[in-house]
């Protein structure tokens, strides 16, 4: 029989996980409660963050914004004016409304799916995972917590707490592919933020490696055609220069063959929502000026 931990603060939970590493934490339990349903899973004892209030904190922090573990999908909805907007796309496309009220963004980030929706957004934004155990506090960057699929830099004793999203008010895009529009794992997906303050663009790649991934050339690609355009904050780039950004999204890519697509669909795919994202993000700035 499966042995229930229901820590009630942050200090017990972190306690508890030094003292019985054998307990899985969950928050939603999404997707260990499908691996426990198809016996796929059978773990000795479960740590319940549920009712830790501490991590269900949404917290603006000078030019960041430190959402808490246990903030459900539901809760990211409400993000999409606070410069997380493309946080709060990936949201819209999470399973029902019953996987919506229940999932979070910790345990999107603690499973380590390449195919979590959260992490193609937390990337192109520049997130940071939050890590706290009995010794102390730490900060990871997003493009450095996952080491391959369903690992990550989380040791054994740490717990996710929360997730820090630097804030930009520059256009922001998400798109996935799949077998249908929402309630269902990516075959890719990918997520575009432009930051006119700094300069930059920046992608995340999901659905498509061992790990999310980056597109350092794309991203380069993309800024210097805005560059060229003459305005970062309204920036108008052209339609071939789109589906060059698309070309490179693809080419940085690592797919494999799966149930869910082939790895020649996944790269025709991710050229094509680079290009349509990139193109809808401009289209937006534009239109927000």
């Amino acid at each position: 029989m499966t042995e229930l931990l229901q820590p009630t603060e942050l200090d017990e939970a972190l306690a508890l996980r030094a003292s019985r590493p054998e307990a899985v934490p969950v928050l939603g339990a999404t997707d260990l409660g499908v691996e426990i349903n198809f016996r796929r899973s059978d773990p000795p004892a479960l740590l319940d963050l549920t009712r830790v209030a501490e991590l269900e904190d949404i917290e603006r922090r000078d030019s960041h914004l430190r959402i808490g573990a246990a903030v459900t999908w539901t809760r990211l909805l409400e993000l999409g004016e606070s410069g997380c907007r493309s946080l709060s796309q990936a949201a819209r496309t999470v399973g029902a409304p019953q996987i919506r009220n229940r999932g979070t963004i910790g345990g999107n980030l603690g499973t380590a799916s390449p195919a979590g929706d959260s992490l193609p957004p937390l990337l192109a934004l520049g997130a940071s995972v939050e890590l706290a155990s009995r010794d102390g506090r730490r900060s990871v960057s997003v493009d450095e917590f996952f080491t391959g699929p369903g690992h990550s830099q989380l040791a054994a004793d740490e717990l996710i707490v929360a997730v820090s999203v630097p804030l930009s008010d520059g256009p922001q895009c998400f798109a996935k592919v799949g077998q249908r529009n929402a309630m269902i794992i990516a075959a890719c997906s990918l997520a575009i933020a432009i930051d006119p303050d700094a300069e930059t663009v920046r992608c995340g790649i999901g659905s498509a490696g061992p790990v999310p991934l980056r597109a350092p050339e794309a991203e380069r690609f993309a800024a210097a055609s805005i560059a060229a355009s003459g305005d970062w904050h309204h920036p108008e780039v052209g339609d071939d220069e789109c589906r060059r950004f698309g070309e490179l999204v693809a080419e940085a890519a690592q797919p494999i063959d799966d149930t869910r697509a082939s790895a020649r669909y996944r790269r025709h795919a991710l050229a094509v929502l680079g290009r349509r994202t990139l193109t809808w993000a401009c289209q937006d700035s534009r239109k927000e000026g």
